[in-house]
């Protein structure tokens, strides 16, 4: 798939977060078919109170998840403002430019906020952000050198 200038500006992106709401809201209402619930005002209001998080994966294993896009004359690439996943650097605002040609997966989740998982997903956007692996989590016992074997 090409996430290209069309692609994000041309109603393909929005037919995705609105697709993202309503599979999220009929499996809230499952009785309710249709894209509004067959006129149900409970449907319409979850629907309408909805949440998405838009997460875009680049080629280099980055991935960023987008606070606003900003619409530009370039076609040529994607400007977003940046959710920063550390808390430190959510005084400021980052401001990410990358080629359309470097975007490989774009992922929507859709939920509503009364929903939400208390511990949401942080989504690292920058390598800083990007922590040493953590230890292994295994039970498995370590390997022992030659020294201390005997």
């Amino acid at each position: 798939m090409l996430f290209n200038f069309d692609w994000w500006f041309d109603g393909a992106f929005q037919e995705r977060l609105d697709e993202a709401k309503k599979r999220c809201a009929k499996n809230h209402f499952p009785e309710g078919n249709g894209s509004k619930g067959n006129g149900n005002a409970a449907y319409r209001e979850f629907y309408n109170q909805l949440e998405a998080r838009t997460i875009v994966y680049l080629r280099d294993g980055f991935s960023y998840e987008l606070k606003e896009i900003i619409k530009q004359s370039n076609t040529s690439c994607l400007t977003f403002e940046c959710m920063p996943a550390d808390e430190s650097y959510k005084v400021g605002c980052f401001v990410v430019t990358v080629p359309f040609d470097d975007i490989v997966r774009v992922e929507i989740f859709a939920v509503h906020p009364q929903e939400k998982p208390e511990d949401m997903p942080s989504i690292k956007g920058f390598a800083s952000a990007q922590g040493p692996p953590g230890p292994r989590m295994d039970e498995r016992p370590s390997r022992r050198d030659a020294v201390d074997r005997d």
